[in-house]
């Protein structure tokens, strides 16, 4: 099928689908997608720290606090491709990544999503500002833009150790679901090896470069 003739088909499928309509007028199943955590990331020398680090769900806004997979036509626009979604809302399936990224460093005692015991002795909090695909009409394709701002907290006294933000993107060529999902994780990937690698190195940890 001609590049222009699929873009067609994907915007029309689009026109209709708004913010509130895509998810309260959806009658048939959708098919799910999830990101994976990359499998080549850093790896924390020695044992590991006894220190636990619990990662918190980041806040998004309501456009993206939503299991669809976000389609921008222009910048002031949100919709959301037809018949699919995450397997589970933005947020949650980042911080599933960013949990599964630090885990997999081998640098620290306990990573989880709530802490152990009463409290943890660190916190990833972050804000989710970006996580769509941009289509760009003149060249039939789309761009997916993701950026995070993450903080680092110590529970004790909630002082804040590190801020940073991080940004990834990549071009999608194919324009069908399974192209578009998988320019999302091509993107995802490189910002959460970034994140494995800051967090180490905020909490002090030796690494080596990857798995």
């Amino acid at each position: 099928m001609p590049r222009m003739m699929l873009f067609a088909m994907i915007a029309a499928l689009l026109s209709g689908c708004g913010a509130i309509s895509a998810l309260g007028e959806a009658t048939t199943p959708l098919d799910a997608y999830e990101l994976r955590a990359p499998s080549d990331g850093p790896v924390a020398q020695g044992r590991p720290l006894q220190r636990d680090l619990i990662i918190e769900i980041p806040t998004a806004s309501g456009a993206l606090d939503t299991d669809r997979i976000m389609i921008r036509p222009n910048p002031l626009q949100a919709q959301y491709l037809p018949r699919a979604r995450w397997s589970d809302t933005t947020p949650v399936m980042l911080q599933t990544l960013m949990l599964r990224s630090v885990e997999n460093t081998n640098a620290l005692r306990y990573v989880g999503r709530r802490p152990l015991a009463g409290s943890g002795d660190f916190a990833l909090i972050s804000e989710l500002t970006d996580f769509q695909a941009e289509l760009d009409e003149e060249t039939d394709t789309a761009m997916i833009r993701l950026r995070l701002v993450a903080r680092i907290v110590r529970e004790s006294d909630a002082a804040i150790v590190a801020t940073r933000t991080f940004a990834s993107s990549a071009v999608a060529t194919d324009l069908e679901t399974l192209g578009l999902v998988g320019s999302f994780n091509a993107a995802a990937e490189p910002m959460m090896r970034d994140l494995a690698v800051w967090v180490l190195s905020t909490l002090g940890i030796r690494q080596v470069a990857s798995n």
